[in-house]
């Protein structure tokens, strides 16, 4: 495995992306009521990405040949540095998740009396919960230092980017003018 003897970066990895699940569970408990909801098959495509994404990151797995090898040394501060960051990007999709509140959902959809929220972190970002989890995938590939998570972090930020523009297709539907000036006044994944 490739934390032997790295037990710290392992921990706090492990309990960043524990943390996120179990608040992401949590938080989903009370959603406002659906109205418009993307197809089944954009829904489908999506999770395929985030699959292929994370076996990528996480299955030790000989069958990937070249991609198994490192592109980083291998070294405690490196992993390290890579957990924390892996941390610091799901706490800030947490804080997105938070901020979004009812209006939040793991598909694409619009909810009855959706708001667009455009305080918090969203008032620089329009997509910051992708933001957070594309930081902490890049800390998680950065502790795991071989090609095969950063060919993961391609595919899940090209998931992100679909499913944002999806997203972004339904919020200037469903709120024209102001989606466009948010739009403005906004960056995609970093702030403008």
């Amino acid at each position: 495995m490739f934390y032997r003897g790295m037990p710290a970066p392992f921990l706090i990895m492990q309990a960043a992306w524990i943390a996120f699940c179990a608040y992401w569970i949590w938080a989903a408990r009370n959603q406002k009521r659906e109205q418009k909801r993307e197809l089944p098959l954009a829904r489908l495509t999506h999770v395929a990405y985030m699959a292929c994404g994370f076996v990528l990151l996480y299955a030790e797995d000989p069958r990937f040949g070249v991609l198994n090898r490192r592109f980083l040394p291998k070294r405690e501060w490196i992993a390290m540095a890579g957990a924390l960051l892996t941390a610091a990007g799901v706490a800030f999709a947490i804080w997105a998740r938070r901020h979004i509140g009812k209006n939040w959902s793991a598909q694409v959809t619009i909810r009855k009396e959706h708001e667009l929220v455009r305080s918090g972190p969203y008032a620089r970002i329009r997509h910051p919960i992708y933001t957070g989890l594309l930081l902490a995938v890049g800390g998680t590939a950065i502790a795991i230092g071989e090609y095969r998570a950063i060919v993961a972090l391609a595919v899940i930020a090209i998931g992100f980017v679909v499913k944002a523009k999806r997203e972004e297709a339904f919020l200037a539907t469903q709120f024209g003018p102001a989606f466009d000036e948010h739009r403005r006044q906004t960056g995609f994944f970093l702030p403008r």
